[in-house]
């Protein structure tokens, strides 16, 4: 039928396109997951089991989960190639209201609180060449009701950078791949130098601590699984990748494929930069660094002061790159979970010129920047530990559901080892939070609230929009 001069015909949707290729995709998940957590938490291990086969058995055992998440993982990403990747996969399996809640807490602390606090790291790294920039360097306060938050240069940095890092998202997928693809690559050489400088040099010696024996007991592995918390978070935002499926160039194959050579390529790193610390450092050194900062003390032990500086550059690269995969995928979930009518309705728009979901690249630039400012976001990321493990198993404990409800979809892979693979994460991921309830119950209980505070929002918002998508 012909359009007749007087009748309208609406113009095509703007959508996401697929520029993504199987190394885009390995990057944004390898430049995700590294940050700084690689550099200083295994002091905090060294501390709670206080033994150095014990350190490398929990990064081991962390990296061990994640491959099998991500394994399993790869079976939902291929069957919905779709943007907002968890979000989808929970809203599918049991309800949009178990999507919903993924999605809020990812907005309101999971992602936004780990810019947030990765963003403030790179400026107290920054600090280290320009003093100017530091924590105790106060420009002015903002009223906060009735208390005053003090703006510091660090905070400054901050701001810059990730308002910095979403303009370059803003200006088109290619470009932010691009900044991921330089940056992560960067990463990696360093954290590999890291690695192998310190188990060439490194004279340290732990043979007495090696020769201990280790007496299992249930406290012992209570203390294991509460250990576990900064190796996984440190492993964590593998899964940022399928945030962007509707991007990503023939889905089916490539998201399954770096799923598992990004996840295997940071693992392997991980434990090989353990060993390296090991080599460099006693375990008592390493327990006991200052600020937790075991990379620094390592390079300084060998190097003297200098290391500390090469140190810094590595870690000021290391984080940049991993603001950018985190900024750069984030904003997808939004995306879809306003496709759904379960967010701000602007944030499904598409710019038409770009092709990036702007908006919601922009709303979560502006939370995270007052994330910054509150100075309360790294007592926050500690309360969703526990919600982040939870929303996990729900997700792998959804492929069982799928398979029964959805039994006619089509799955272009299997999900490798299904079902022992799959019911083991399950079950060491609800260990974990057994061992957090108990030896961190705080955290715990309050990382329950923040995603409960997400049900009255979420009936609020269906009562605005009865029938989401």
């Amino acid at each position: 039928m012909k359009a007749t001069p007087h009748s309208i015909v609406p113009a095509p949707e703007t959508r996401l396109i697929r520029g993504l290729g199987p190394f885009d995709s390995t990057m944004i998940i390898a430049g995700s997951m590294i940050g700084s957590g690689i550099f200083i938490v295994s002091a905090d291990v060294a501390r709670t089991v206080q033994h150095p086969l014990l350190l490398l058995a929990t990064w081991s055992t962390a990296g061990i989960m994640t491959v099998f998440a991500a394994l399993s993982y790869g079976e939902l990403a291929a069957a919905m190639p779709n943007a907002g990747g968890q979000y989808v996969y929970l809203r599918e399996a049991f309800s949009p209201l178990f999507g919903f809640l993924y999605g809020w807490t990812l907005f309101t602390v999971i992602q936004t609180g780990t810019i947030a606090a990765v963003a403030v790291a790179f400026g107290k790294f920054l600090g280290i060449f320009w003093p100017w920039v530091s924590a105790a360097n106060v420009l002015f306060y903002v009223p906060l009701g009735s208390a005053k938050v003090p703006f510091t240069s660090q905070v400054l940095v901050a701001v810059v950078i990730v308002v910095f890092l979403t303009w370059v998202n803003t200006q088109g997928l290619r470009a932010g791949a691009t900044v991921q693809n330089i940056f992560t690559v960067c990463k990696i050489g360093s954290l590999l130098a890291v690695a192998l400088v310190g188990i060439a040099l490194g004279k340290a010696e732990n043979s007495a601590t090696l020769a201990q024996p280790i007496h299992w007991n249930p406290h012992l592995l209570g203390l294991f699984g509460a250990a576990m918390v900064g190796p996984l978070f440190s492993m964590d935002a593998w899964n940022n990748v399928t945030f962007t499926a509707g991007e990503v160039v023939n889905p089916k194959r490539n998201l399954p494929l770096s799923l598992a050579l990004g996840t295997l390529l940071v693992i392997g790193l991980y434990i090989l930069t353990n060993v390296s610390y090991l080599h460099a450092l006693t375990l008592e050194q390493i327990a006991h660094a200052p600020e937790d900062r075991v990379a620094a003390y390592a390079f300084q032990m060998l190097f003297g002061s200098w290391g500390r500086s090469l140190i810094s550059s590595a870690i000021l690269i290391s984080t940049f790159g991993c603001l950018n995969g985190l900024i750069l995928s984030g904003a997808r979930v939004y995306y879809a979970m306003a496709k759904d009518e379960l967010f701000f309705r602007k944030a499904a728009d598409v710019e038409a010129r770009h092709h990036t979901p702007r908006f919601s690249l922009w709303i979560q630039a502006l939370w995270t920047c007052l994330l910054t400012m509150s100075g309360t976001y790294s007592q926050l990321l500690d309360y969703v530990i526990f919600a982040a493990l939870l929303f996990y198993a729900f997700t792998m404990a959804g492929i069982f559901v799928l398979r029964r409800k959805r039994s006619e979809m089509e799955r272009p892979y299997r999900a490798f080892g299904y079902p022992v693979v799959t019911a083991l994460y399950v079950l060491l991921a609800t260990g974990i939070m057994v061992s957090l309830l108990i030896y961190k119950p705080t955290f715990s209980f309050r990382g329950l609230l923040i995603v409960l505070t997400g049900v009255p929002v979420y009936f609020l918002w269906r009562k605005k929009n009865p029938s989401p998508k």
